[in-house]
């Protein structure tokens, strides 16, 4: 069975787009890079909040460290991807493990709206954020509990999505100081805004997803 195909079982059946497939295929080649493979993916998890935490220390004070901030931020959304591709390589997925990902997963989430914040969004599109991103992860992980198979649907709001997003702030703040070209707005500003937006199409995917393949009974 193909690394996309076993990715699909595991996840009840979604069968994610063409762009998410070809991250998908990437991670899993570097899971079976040898150094990668030994690993273990609970301390890939770990490693994945240690290295977004140094993404919020980077991006504190602002300016030309936001590009450090972006390298890292990058980084942390590599090793996010990579836990579950070596677990799933190397044979040693496991329930305990899914939980482990889930948590670093959940505070890796908190970390990157933090960074939005220190690069200058204002708080309240940082608290809406965060409160969209928790919901649509509490919301599918109820589902789950309730029957639901796999994740009910790959939406706009996934974590390659938040690591995109807070990766884009971090590089248009460390080249572009001034703000976004022709507006001087705040780069962390402009993105916090577009996440909410992605959250908010994301969450109303969710939904619809939960409905269709959540048993009725």
């Amino acid at each position: 069975m193909s690394g996309i195909a076993e990715w699909s079982r595991m996840h009840g059946g979604v069968l994610p787009g063409s762009a998410a497939q070809g991250w998908l295929r990437g991670v899993q080649r570097l899971a079976q890079w040898g150094p990668v493979a030994r690993t273990s993916p609970d301390a890939l998890s770990a490693a994945g909040v240690v290295t977004t935490a140094g993404a919020l220390a980077a991006a504190w004070p602002g300016g030309r460290w936001a590009l450090l901030a972006a390298l890292l931020v990058v980084l942390a959304g590599v090793l996010d991807g990579l836990d579950g591709a070596v677990a799933l390589a190397t044979g040693r997925t496991r329930p305990l493990g899914a939980v482990v990902d889930a948590a670093a997963d959940r505070v890796g989430d908190l970390l990157l709206v933090a960074i939005l914040l220190v690069l200058g969004a204002p708080a309240g599109w940082c608290v809406a954020v965060a409160v969209l991103v928790t919901l649509h992860e509490y919301l599918r992980a109820r589902a789950q509990a309730a029957g639901m198979p796999g994740m009910g649907a790959v939406t706009a709001a996934e974590r390659p999505t938040r690591v995109i997003v807070v990766a884009v702030a971090c590089l248009g703040t460390g080249v572009l100081p001034g703000g976004t070209p022709f507006t001087g707005w705040n780069w962390a500003a402009v993105c916090a805004i577009g996440f909410t937006v992605v959250a908010v199409a994301g969450l109303v995917h969710l939904v619809l997803g939960i409905r269709r393949t959540i048993p009725a009974a």
